[in-house]
């Protein structure tokens, strides 16, 4: 192996280290986060100051900042809105009545749902049969996971269901923009249209909180400045940026393992940090439900229409946390 190999393969390494711990460990972050402050306000510092200095990061090396037109960012506008407020937001919600490591595994199953909305509704891929015996083996892994929950009759059991539907809506949230943004054509490459869109939906998330008064209950302690401080440059700015790198010069299969891995790494760090419960519900249904994951995203997928994918996609283990 030349010089060069050896050190290309050191940093392929280093970026798959930098993709599975940050954006594992960011749903710990939020979960400390929501502990001093509203989730808008979690949700307005961590993507306006990601989006300001991405945007800046951006115009510093030259690329093309501002969009061709103001359509343009408008549709920038909305996806933002639909993941990083619809999803992001509600996910830090949740995290106030539910684990870390729980929320992770409900979200890890997205791609279930993008290839249900993609091959039954838009009709534009088909899945092989072993697609759709993922879809089923990940939705038993769901139910097995809220089994304790759908069961409980307390207040508290309760809205912890809630919390963990509420998921549901959250990804949702995230399919949609995600497809938006895929079937989007944009003059500005994926870099600037994440910065746009983490900023506008940064703006949007701080509108609602001032008009809810969501500024005037935040405790400002440490670990509450620390944890968007984490989000903001280890979840927003360099776990992206390792990511975009990585499919830049790894197989898109091999990149897409962070679906996989970032849940276990969640349920793991909040067990250790957070003291978070980790019971045999949790331990079975994540099982069955990345099993359902990795067939529906390894499965053959005979496609209809072929439309460039957009780069601007961001991953839903990371932008829903």
């Amino acid at each position: 192996m030349t010089p060069f190999l050896r050190r290309h393969r050191i940093r392929i390494l280093i970026a798959f280290a930098m993709l599975y711990v940050l954006w594992g460990s960011t749903f710990m972050a939020i979960a400390v986060a929501v502990r001093h402050m509203s989730p808008l306000v979690m949700g307005s510092t961590r993507f306006v100051a990601a989006g300001a200095l991405m945007l800046a990061w951006c115009a510093w090396t030259g690329r093309k900042v501002l969009p061709a037109t103001s359509g343009e960012l408008l549709r920038l506008g909305v996806i933002g809105v639909l993941l990083l407020t619809g999803g992001n937001v509600v996910v830090g919600w949740s995290e106030k009545y539910i684990s870390s490591g729980v929320a992770a595994l409900l979200l890890c199953a997205t791609p279930i749902w993008v290839a249900l909305i993609e091959a039954w509704i838009l009709k534009s891929d088909r899945l092989s049969g072993r697609g759709v015996f993922g879809l089923g083996l990940g939705t038993v892994g769901m139910v097995v996971l809220l089994w304790p929950k759908l069961q409980a009759t307390s207040a508290l059991g309760r809205m912890e269901l809630w919390a963990s539907l509420a998921l549901f809506g959250a990804s949702l949230s995230w399919v949609t923009g995600s497809l938006i943004s895929k079937r989007s054509k944009l003059s500005i490459d994926a870099f600037t249209s994440t910065g746009w869109q983490m900023l506008l939906a940064g703006l949007v998330n701080t509108a609602l909180a001032l008009g809810t008064g969501a500024f005037q209950h935040v405790e400002w302690t440490g670990s509450a400045v620390g944890s968007v401080a984490y989000l903001v440059i280890g979840g927003s700015l360099l776990g992206f940026t390792a990511y975009i790198w990585l499919l830049d010069n790894v197989p898109t299969a091999k990149v897409a393992t962070y679906a996989y891995v970032n849940p276990i790494v969640a349920v793991f760090l909040g067990w250790l940090v957070l003291g978070e419960v980790v019971d045999g519900y949790i331990l079975a249904g994540s099982a069955v439900i990345i099993a359902g994951v990795i067939l529906v995203t390894t499965s053959k997928v005979h496609i209809a229409k072929s439309p460039a994918p957009a780069r601007a996609d961001l991953p839903a283990c990371e932008a829903e946390a």
